[in-house]
């Protein structure tokens, strides 16, 4: 096909992660024959007996996976989707116009099939593509994690443009809740309550809260007395 081209394999100055020889290729249901298939961290490669080949920018693979399924294929393989056009498709031509309009809507899909004679070996491609999937992140994950919200522009409300935020004091916001909100505030506020008090004696155990409340409420006589005497108490030996 027209795509393949001679070049050189990719080495350790590439990353070499993963080398299988005797694989076939396979482009959208076409055998491409039998060749060498190298993972590498800069891109995906397989040539050829001859040196023909071709290579896959990691950005551009939008899925890879072992396929087991006998009856998706007959034999189990690499399967690698591709966002481009290969082969006959990606010859140059002028379309007509509404081709062109309809072809702006279907983004170009193309599927490898790589079918090495020892399918055990299938493993360890797939972990080397994975690794060296990892190393090529897609840009556009990257920016969804950033804050894409409307940022709060100081300076402007400083001015007194854009919008305010509106805040209510605790009378003004009873005034807009409805009865049933307001029977529901009270009705927390005096869960609240019985919770803040029960703080105090839970269990006959008092607090240090409870301690400093009930010494703030009754005068407490702090003289000394003399050890081994007891005030307002008989003894009986």
């Amino acid at each position: 096909m027209s795509f393949l081209k001679s070049f050189l394999p990719p080495g350790s100055a590439e990353g070499l992660r993963h080398q299988q020889p005797d694989t076939e290729a396979v482009l959208n249901g076409k055998g491409l024959g039998n060749g060498t298939l190298y993972i590498a961290e800069s891109r995906l490669s397989w040539l050829d007996g001859s040196g023909l080949g071709f290579s896959l920018e990691y950005p551009t693979i939008s899925l890879h996976a072992v396929s087991r399924d006998l009856n998706a294929y007959p034999r189990e393989h690499l399967y690698v989707m591709v966002n481009a056009k290969f082969g006959e498709e990606s010859k140059e031509s002028v379309p007509d116009e509404e081709e062109e309009d309809s072809d702006d809507d279907v983004e170009p899909i193309a599927e490898f099939r790589f079918v090495p004679s020892d399918k055990s070996a299938l493993e360890a491609m797939f972990t080397a593509m994975c690794e060296c999937q990892a190393l090529h992140p897609d840009p556009e994950d990257e920016d969804s994690d950033d804050y894409d919200g409307e940022e709060y522009d100081v300076e402007a409300h400083e001015q007194g443009q854009g919008d305010i935020p509106t805040f209510y004091t605790y009378e003004e916001g009873l005034s807009h809740l409805t009865a049933e909100g307001q029977a529901t505030l009270e009705r927390l506020e005096g869960m609240l309550s019985q919770s803040v008090s029960s703080q105090y004696n839970m269990a006959g155990v008092r607090t240090e809260d409870s301690i400093r409340d009930y010494e703030d409420g009754m005068e407490v006589d702090t003289t000394p007395t003399v050890a081994g005497q007891f005030e307002d108490a008989d003894v009986d030996h």
